[in-house]
This record gives C-alpha cells, structure tokens and sequence, in this order.
C-alpha cells in the first residue's frame, strides 16, 4: 500500500483524496492500494471557498460561482450535492421560476442540494450603478453624463489608432479601451485589489483579468437591441448567466466531501500545520513535518501532492539551489479581510426588473470603484442563497472586502477597528445612514487569497522544472501552483495529478497545463474574483 500525504483541505487537496479513494485498485494481496492522510492548518474545509456561520449568518469567503466547461467537473458537483428539484425558499416567495432537475432534492426539505441562481454583478461608481460588463446603453450614457460619453468614444476611437507599446498593465488597457474607461474602471480598482498602480504590473496578467468588460462586448450589447424580436432574445439570452450554488455555501460541498473522504478510509488531521518536508539524497521527498496543538510531529509517506503555497513549500524544504529558493520566496500574494454586517435594510435601491425578498437589490457582489473609500467589494449574501440568512425577511446580511497583505494597516487593525472604519465607509458610499442600523458584524482574514503574477514570478518555469524534478510531489490548486485557478480548474489539478499517480505517468505537463487554455478564457463566464 502506498501513503499518499496531501498538504490541505481546500477544493485540490479534498478532490484529490476523493479520487485517490475512489475506483481504487488493489495489490496482489487484496489491499486497497493508497493509504491517504490529509492534513489542513485551520479547523475548515474549503480554504478560501470555505464557509462560515456566525449566529446564524453564513459568510462566503470570496464570492463562489459554481460555474464550469468541464463535464467531469460537473458530474462530480452533481454527486456530491444533487440539483434542486423544486423551488428555494426565496423563489417560493417571490413566485419564481427557475430551472429545476428532474427527481432532483427539495431545498426546503434536504440540506445536501446545490441551487440554481440569477447571475448579477454590477460597479458602483460615483453613488451609480453599471453593469458588469459595461453595456452601452441609455442607463449607462445618463450615468456616466453626455460629456464624458463623449469623452469615451473619443478615447477609445484614438487607442484603435494609436497602440501604445506594452510594457505594463496600463498600457494594456488603454490600449484596449482607451485612458477615459482605463481611468473610470480599471486603474484604482486594479490598484485598490493588488496594492500597485497598473503602470508597475506586467501586461500579461490583463489577459488573464479581463473576462467580459470589452469593446466586443459593448458592441454587441447595443446592436442586439436593434434586432428584430426573436434574434435579440436569442442574443440577449447569451448574456444572462445563471450558476449554481450550494444551499449553505461553498464550504458545504467541502465539507461533504471530507464526510465521503473519512467514509472512503481517508484521514484528515485538522489544526495541523505542515512546516516542512524531508528530501532524501535521491532528490524525493521522504516525510514532512507538522505542528498540531503545539506538538511538532514528522510523518513519513510514498507520494505528497501539495496545494499550499509554493512560497512556503519550497521555504520549507533541504537542500534548494539558491536560484529557485529566491524564486519562490520572492512570489507576491494579496490577502484579504471581510466583515460580515447585519443591517435591517440598505439605501441602494432596486431599479431593475429583478424581483428579490424585501426589493433588495439583486446583486451577488458589487465592485466599488469608488475613489474616496477602501472598500474594494460588496457581498450580499440574500441573494446567494435564502439559506444563508437567518431572518431573510427582515434583515439583509452583506461583506464588504478589503484587499491588504498580512501586517499592514488594515490586517494589523482590530475586529473592533476594522468593524468601525468598514462601517464608516458604508456611511460615506451611502450604503447606509447611520452605524446604529448596524445589527451585528464579524470579521474573517484570509492569506494568501490571490496569487500574483510579478515580481519573481516572471522565472516561474524555473521554479516548476525544479519541482518537476522531485517524482513523488505533486503541486495542484491555486496557491499550490502559484496560478489564479478558480475552483474548477483547482479540482482539474488534482483530477491530473490522480491520473499520472494511477497510471504511473511521470511527465506532469498536464497538470501545469490546467487553466493555460486560450479557449476557456475566451469563452467560458467563470468567476471575475474568486
């Protein structure tokens, strides 16, 4: 029997223990063939898909669509919770329809059920609302004024003219939609979510980010409306997303999975932080070590499939050449901070066609591009799932995010600090009039949220053909790989890395290969910021 350690309980680690354990095969004398012990620092699952209950209010960690292109990925949400089959608590109120699975489970009666939901994300912009993605229309030109319409047009017919040289991320905007809409919706919020101004970030990662905000899109926008009945619905209809979602959040399905895995024979050693790992003179990777409830303990294993940051991997490996420890040290991450506020209503008002409990506004999240605040986003968790809420009728349950890095101003402050400056922000955006609406707050710290591409990050080949050389590590997931994978693309990681571990294939291209697909940028509606 080989012992396969995995290093975290986030989407990668659980789904590669979960196939590990699953379709397994036996040795000559009849034993299941992988012994698998997971281990995972906090006392969650998820990572940062995690959820999180706080008197009875349930927290998103980051905003999760469950969303994807691949079938194999969607066969297994499928498995471990099913479709509805009939209505959500909110769609029962409200009247409304939405898709239902044949057979499927009854949320009002079963836990284990994933929802089908309204896709809305919208910017907010000087106390006005625009669409995500940008649609020109009447709406759009009287918010954004005459003047500056003008502005727009004009800016952007001299970007198609004249192309500057791309050097950096704001070269690569403007390029595409010219310095007027660069400064409106990309240059603070860009800054206020990586803590540098484009013109310091390399214009690769523009490809990457920009999903759904482009000329293309506004075009097209403008002349469906000038198509006859049945063509612009057709058009149109290409532009309504739904997705799925877990009636009780992300870390639902997680924690279903950990269930299956325990089920399955599989170990999970919670509060347990891996520190190090032990390479052998051969260059394979022997034992790691870990720190749980104060013990320092060392475990040996056969295999090691890693989703935490490679930064704090490799720093905790023996003998790394010098050239690639600076590498993976040098990685740049963004972290984050959430608080969770409970207020009995919000001054946004619900101008859409979108009927919601207590006519809220519909949206999942708002992007605040807002100069004069921090505040990068808005969840409010409502409309995510009725379940989430525990009196959804007569209070409104909202995040609002902050990027930060761990140790700065904002990861230094208080939860009482923190609570009393987001709150006076929600005062100055006018979310709300007073901190004496304010019901109840929680604050949630996240590390290592979003890996970034600069700095080191530009010698990331060598850093993976080092890591290529040590035949029994597998790197997978988003922290894991250093690449900003949504959940999908994480499970895929694993779903390689089992592959080659089953079949004994060595070359792990195709798992470094996951979400570098042109195609699946281009045309798959995925999660702008997971």
């Amino acid at each position: 029997m080989k012992k396969v350690l995995i290093i975290g309980a986030g989407p990668a680690g659980l789904t590669a223990a979960y196939e590990l354990l699953t379709n397994k095969q036996a040795d000559d004398h009849g034993n299941n063939e992988f012994e698998v012990v997971i281990f995972e620092e906090s006392s969650a699952f998820g990572g940062i898909s995690r959820t999180v209950n706080h008197n009875g209010n349930r927290m998103d960690m980051g905003g999760h669509r469950f969303f994807s292109k691949v079938p194999e990925v969607n066969r297994w949400w499928e498995s471990m919770l099913p479709e509805q089959g009939n209505p959500s608590y909110d769609d029962i109120l409200l009247s409304r329809s939405m898709p239902l699975a044949e057979s499927g489970p009854d949320p009002e009666k079963e836990d284990r059920v994933m929802l089908n939901r309204n896709r809305v994300s919208r910017i907010y912009f000087n106390r006005k609302f625009f669409d995500y993605p940008i649609s020109l229309k009447f709406e759009t030109i009287k918010n954004m004024g005459f003047i500056t319409t003008i502005i727009v047009g004009f800016s952007y017919l001299k970007a198609l003219v004249y192309k500057r040289k791309e050097n950096s991320l704001e070269d690569f905007y403007i390029n595409r939609f010219g310095r007027k809409l660069y400064s409106m919706f990309f240059e603070n919020y860009t800054e206020n979510l990586w803590g540098r101004n484009p013109s310091e970030i390399a214009p690769d990662w523009g490809s990457q980010r920009v999903k759904g905000l482009s000329i293309i899109a506004i075009i097209k926008d403008v002349f469906s409306k000038m198509l006859p009945g049945k063509e612009r619905r057709k058009v149109e209809t290409s532009l309504i997303e739904q997705f799925k979602y877990p009636k009780l959040g992300p870390g639902q399905l997680w924690e279903v999975t950990a269930e299956e895995i325990i089920k399955l024979g599989g170990k999970i050693l919670k509060n347990s932080e891996v520190t190090s790992l032990t390479k052998d003179e051969t260059g394979r990777i022997t034992a790691l070590t870990y720190t749980h409830d104060g013990i320092t303990s060392t475990m040996e294993g056969d295999i090691f499939i890693s989703s935490m940051p490679v930064k704090d991997l490799v720093g905790g490996m023996n003998d790394v050449p010098e050239n690639i420890a600076a590498v993976a040290s040098g990685l740049p991450y963004r972290d984050y901070m959430t608080l969770g506020v409970l207020v009995p209503k919000l001054n946004l008002k619900n101008l859409t066609k979108m009927r919601t409990v207590g006519d809220i506004v519909p949206d999942c999240w708002i992007y605040v591009h807002d100069r004069t605040v921090d505040m990068g986003r808005l969840q409010i968790y409502n409309n995510w799932s009725p379940y989430m809420i525990k009196d959804l009728e007569h209070t409104i349950w909202v995040g609002l995010e902050y990027f930060c890095n761990e140790g700065d101003r904002f990861w230094s402050m208080t939860d009482e600090q923190f609570s009393e400056y987001a709150i006076a922000e929600m005062i100055k955006i006018q979310l709300i009039d007073s901190a004496s609406e304010v019901l109840d707050t929680h604050v949630e710290r996240v590390k290592k949220a979003y890996p970034a591409y600069f700095d080191t990050y530009k010698d990331i080949d060598k850093l993976i053909d080092y890591l290529n050389t040590i035949d029994n590590l597998y790197c997978v997931g988003r922290n894991g790989q250093h690449r900003y994978n949504n959940i999908d693309h994480s499970m895929c990681t694993s779903f390689e890395a089992v592959k080659n571990i089953k079949n004994g294939i060595k070359d792990k291209r195709n798992i470094w290969n996951v979400n570098t697909e042109k195609e699946y940028h281009e045309d798959a509606k995925t999660n702008e910021i997971e």
